[in-house]
């Protein structure tokens, strides 16, 4: 082959985008452990958008998603250790436990496997974690009402799915932001499994026996569900923390146009997915990333709420995703 070939190659190499030859024949799966409501469905449409494009530009060779049938993390286990069979250069893992899937986990690393865990992640040092200072997300709950009602007053709490680290840390948040501004109380408790059905379900079985409460203090995908729920009681509606789902926002809007209704909006974007999908891909690269990466959460205001839900597809949850130099961004801010 002459030199000046060769250059030719890599210029059209370096113009077609798959200058990152190195993981050309890279192959990488997702192990998701739940895809019961809006926020999982826009997670996995973000990743097929995203990875599809790498796939196509030749960056990786594959991108495969897997979601188990139930959100157990024996199955989900058992999901890792076929991956470890088919050969999969890496294993990008939303975690039904922070501890259950380390076993697995381990197993894949001692295979010669990378794995990123992300939104659900897992405690195994031997794999990366890209998450959300979910603790962080639910104190910033009380910060907002203790500005709304200087006074305090009573909260209903609604959790997310249980066992999962997310609704841990974000419940440890609330927690920490209760203590912070004492005179607000948790009245109730309810599991909300972050889908507006369940979430209906449960606070309109614990209206009946709690007194009025000026907020309701959330996970993402009960905002809805509880409004539903208090409407249907016949109660006041109170200030309900919101979590970017589409349903939510038009409530909201809604509200907010015939009487001035104010509340706030948070959640993690589902895209994070693809920002996971890029740091696998940057490790498999030979990149050094350090083994915890923090990405910001999205939040919405009263300002904020009408461009945000005209950007929020039906159904569909407010969304960022990323691409790979988002993620070296993001590597690098954390070195």
């Amino acid at each position: 082959m002459t030199k000046r070939l060769m250059l030719a190659m890599l210029a059209v190499t370096s113009l077609s985008g798959a200058a990152f030859a190195e993981t050309a024949d890279k192959t990488i799966a997702l192990s998701n452990n739940y895809a019961g409501n809006s926020w999982r469905q826009a997670m996995l449409e973000s990743w097929q958008k995203v990875t599809g494009e790498a796939v196509k530009a030749g960056t990786v060779k594959s991108a495969d998603a897997f979601t188990t049938a139930e959100n157990q993390a024996t199955e989900q286990a058992a999901q890792i250790q076929n991956m470890i069979l088919q050969g999969y250069d890496a294993i990008v893992v939303n975690s039904a436990s922070p501890t259950a899937l380390n076993g697995a986990v381990k197993e894949a690393c001692d295979a010669g496997i990378t794995v990123v865990s992300f939104d659900g992640i897992v405690t195994e040092p031997c794999a990366w974690r890209v998450a959300v200072d979910f603790r962080k997300m639910g104190a910033g709950q009380l910060d907002y009402l203790a500005q709304r009602f200087p006074e305090g007053g009573n909260l209903l709490e609604i959790r997310g799915l249980a066992g999962t680290s997310v609704d841990g840390e974000i419940h440890e948040g609330i927690a920490a932001g209760v203590a912070a501004h004492p005179k607000f109380k948790i009245v109730s408790e309810v599991q909300g499994d972050w889908t507006q059905t369940v979430a209906q379900k449960s606070v309109a079985g614990v209206l009946p026996s709690i007194p009025e409460v000026v907020g309701v203090v959330t996970q993402g995908g009960d905002g809805f569900g509880a409004a539903e729920a208090f409407s249907a009681a016949g109660r006041k509606t109170p200030t309900i923390i919101m979590g970017n789902r589409q349903d939510e926002l038009a409530w909201w809007k809604a509200q907010k146009d015939k009487d001035g209704y104010e509340t706030m909006s948070v959640s993690i974007a589902p895209g994070v997915s693809t920002l996971a999908f890029w740091v696998a891909q940057q490790i498999l690269d030979g990149k050094e990333v350090p083994k915890d990466l923090v990405v910001p959460f999205l939040s919405i205001d009263q300002a904020g709420l009408d461009a945000s839900l005209q950007t929020t597809p039906e159904g569909g949850v407010a969304n960022v995703e990323y691409s790979q130099a988002d993620a070296e961004k993001v590597i690098a801010a954390a070195r």
